[in-house]
This record gives structure tokens, sequence and C-alpha cells, in this order.
């Protein structure tokens, strides 16, 4: 099939180069030129483990293609994927759609004949009839449909060819068929094809991404009190995860959630919900204890040095919101590290995506480019993000200073292993051993 993805964000790059490994004939477009001309170049500009392969691939097999003309990829398509940012608005929880909607504008001005419209953008309930409205204006659409997306940041290919249920939400039986040929190649090999209202697609989205936060923050939470009643909070975990109706995902005591997704789609959701006079109070306590999460954790490392950190050096391993991509969207580092900095510590961080562009100008805060010299004369090392290579590293071996300390938020390393190499070491949720 003829596919058309605008925008080349997350979303769009890794669908539209997973659709064209399937099959179909692709074109991302997007308006920022620079991003394009990298991708022509076979420079993918986001991180993620697998990308710029199957990007390549698809690329010389000729079933991708990128450009900024809009026009050619409309017309030069079947099925049109709206897959543009629905960033949170500034100082408020409602959702910035103008992008989505600059897409239907720009789809009824160049479409030449009816098109198959799909939001993969996540979007409130009510977004698809918005579009429906402005396309009606010369009846240039099919179907507009809800199709969102659930991929993971570090595992979106795996998720993209197996994924837990393909959603697709429409008011018209027939879009279904037309979708569910698209799908053909996912769902004969097992997956399942779920189909709802438009508005219902639009609603499990929201749901799903805010249950998920849900349950982060519920852990969260309760390490606060194993680490007060002497409770070790995985053990909580797994005695609850064991649970097949509770399950275990999502259940590891950490920092607060981040990246592109949960942040702002719990805001989202209860920004729905008001428009409708409902009020979502699970989810409102669930942002704003999240939000209170850094603050906790930060105030933490004030216990560990001392109330007064100025001069002392603390090196960061790990930066992003997760391992496995170089996303620092609401990254628990973006509030610590400048905090840190402000009270006069001095930062050092290093990640394997690289340095970020977020730290180069605040003060007292260096990049460095792998572990030991980031490390070398640490006097608190913070594991902030569970990379691979960050799973056993020989403190003392990369160390100068004997009497540095450990201060693990991932509970990567064993509390009794930490004590009996005479390492002072603090974790989440966990018994203090020291």
């Amino acid at each position: 099939m003829k596919l058309c993805m605008i925008g080349t964000g997350y979303v769009g790059l890794v669908s539209g180069t997973c659709f064209a490994d399937i099959g179909n004939q692709v074109i991302c477009v997007d308006k920022d030129k620079n991003k394009i001309d990298k991708l022509n170049a076979g420079i993918s500009p986001i991180y993620e483990p697998g990308l710029d392969e199957l990007i390549k691939k698809n690329f010389t097999a000729k079933r991708l293609l990128f450009t900024t003309n809009i026009k050619m990829a409309i017309n030069s398509s079947e099925i049109i994927f709206i897959c543009v940012g629905t960033p949170t608005k500034k100082k408020s929880i409602k959702v910035d759609l103008s992008y989505v909607y600059k897409c239907a504008r720009e789809i009824l001005k160049y479409s030449k004949r009816k098109k198959i419209i799909v939001t993969k953008s996540t979007v409130p309930i009510g977004t698809g009839d918005e579009i429906e409205k402005i396309l009606k204006k010369k009846k240039k659409f099919l179907n507009i449909i809800s199709n969102p997306e659930f991929l993971r940041e570090g595992e979106a290919i795996r998720d993209f060819r197996y994924p837990d249920r393909i959603v697709v939400g429409s008011n018209e039986k027939k879009a279904f068929n037309i979708m569910r040929k698209l799908y053909t190649p996912l769902t004969n090999k097992g997956a399942k094809f779920f189909t709802t209202t438009r508005r219902g697609a639009e609603l499990i989205k929201y749901a799903s991404n805010a249950f998920l936060a849900t349950k982060i923050t519920f852990i969260n939470e309760l390490a606060n009190l194993c680490e007060k009643s002497g409770v070790n909070v995985e053990d909580i975990s797994l005695g609850m995860g064991s649970d097949s109706r509770i399950g275990g995902r999502f259940l590891r005591a950490g920092p607060a959630y981040g990246g592109s997704c949960f942040p702002k789609d719990t805001k989202g959701l209860v920004s729905a919900a008001e428009k409708y006079k409902i009020n979502l109070s699970v989810v409102k306590s669930v942002i704003k204890s999240n939000q209170e999460r850094v603050s906790l954790l930060t105030q933490r490392i004030h216990k560990i040095l001392g109330s007064n950190i100025r001069n002392k050096k603390i090196s960061f391993l790990g930066v992003t919101f997760k391992p496995n991509t170089d996303d620092m969207r609401d990254s628990t580092s973006l509030k610590m590290i400048p905090y840190l900095c402000k009270k006069g510590a001095k930062v050092r961080y290093y990640d394997p995506s690289g340095e970020k562009n977020e730290f180069r100008k605040i003060k007292n805060c260096n990049y460095r480019n792998n572990i030991k010299s980031n490390c070398n004369d640490a006097d608190l090392l913070v594991l902030l993000t569970e990379w691979d290579e960050f799973k056993s590293i020989d403190f003392k071996k990369i160390v100068k200073n004997n009497k540095f300390k450990v201060y693990d938020l991932r509970n990567l390393y064993s509390a009794e292993e930490m004590k009996k190499n005479k390492i002072k070491y603090y974790s989440v949720g966990r018994p203090n051993t020291n």
C-alpha cells in the first residue's frame, strides 16, 4: 500500500520505516529540511537500536522516501498518517493540537482525491471529529481513523513487529477492512486486531499510559514507606506482581517517570476529563506525586553528602529518562543536575547516547565520554539510567577517591555485596545496610 507519514519524529519515523519493511511504499514528509537532508544521507535524527540499519535497508530498496514536499507526499499516497507532535501547552495541562489541525488543513488544500486519514499522534477525545469537520468542507477524505501507537522507546522496532494489540477506531466499518489489510503481516503472526469507535481508540491510548504511570507512582510511594519501615521494596514488587490480576511490569521503584508520553498524556487525560466536567482525582494525584518525586530524591543527596554540597564532585551515570534512547524529555536529570550545580556542586555526567544540549550552558556541569573519566575522583556516583554498561562496574577500580559513595536510583546492585566491598551504598526502597 502507498502510505504518507506526516512528521518524522519518533512516531512517524519508526512507524514509517517499519511499514516500509513489511512491504509498503512509504513517504515520510517533514517541514524540517535539515532533518530530511540527514535522513536522505542515511543519518537518523533519533537514537533507537536497529533503526539506522532498517532505514538504510528500505531506503536502498526504494520503499522509503524522505521529502519536504507535502503536496507530492499527500497525492502519491492512499493512506495518510498524522504523526506530528501534540505537546502540553506552556503553563497548562491542555494539549496543543495546532500541528494536528495544520496537517488536516494541508491535506484539505493539496489532496486531489479522497484519502484515508489516520491519526497516530496521541490526541484527546474528539480530535478525530474536529479533523473531520475541517475535511468535510470539500469532502476530500474517505474516513478519519484513530490508530494510536504503543511503541516503547528503546524497544520500538520489536514493539511494531510483535505488538500486544493493534487498536483501530473508526465510525465506519469499511475502514476496519482497509486497516486490517495494512496490518495483515502482523496479524498473521498473532497480533490482536482490536476495533472500536474513533473516540474509543483515542481514549484507550491515554488510559493505557495513565494506568502505567499510576503503577510507577504507586511503587515509588511504597518505596518511601519501605525505606522508613526497613522493608525491601523488591519483595513487595515481586509479591504484588506475582498476582496475575496485577502483573509485575512497571513495578520497579526508581526516579520519577519521564519521556515523551507519560508526563504529557496524564496531563492530557485530566484536561480532556475537565472538558466533560469529570474529576480524575487518581490521575491528578499521580501527576502531583511524580513531580514531587524529583525533589525527594534530590534532597536525599543532601542527606548522603551533608547539607553543604558546595564543591562536592557528583558524577551521574546516565541522564536520559530510560536506556536505549537519547530522549531527555522530563528526565529526572533535567531538574536534579541544575539544582545541584546551583548549590555549588561540581557535576559530571556520562551517557552512552552522548552529550546533551540541555546541560551545555550550566556552570559546573561537564560531559565525559566514558565511565572511568566521569567517575575517577567522585565524591558521589549517581546511577540514574539503567544502561547495560552500568550494571557491572568495578567501582573501586575506577574511583580513586577512597571515600566515595554510590546512590543507585535503579537498584542495579546488591546492597550486601556493596557492604562486603566496603562501599557506602544507597538505593531506593531498600533497607540501608551502611
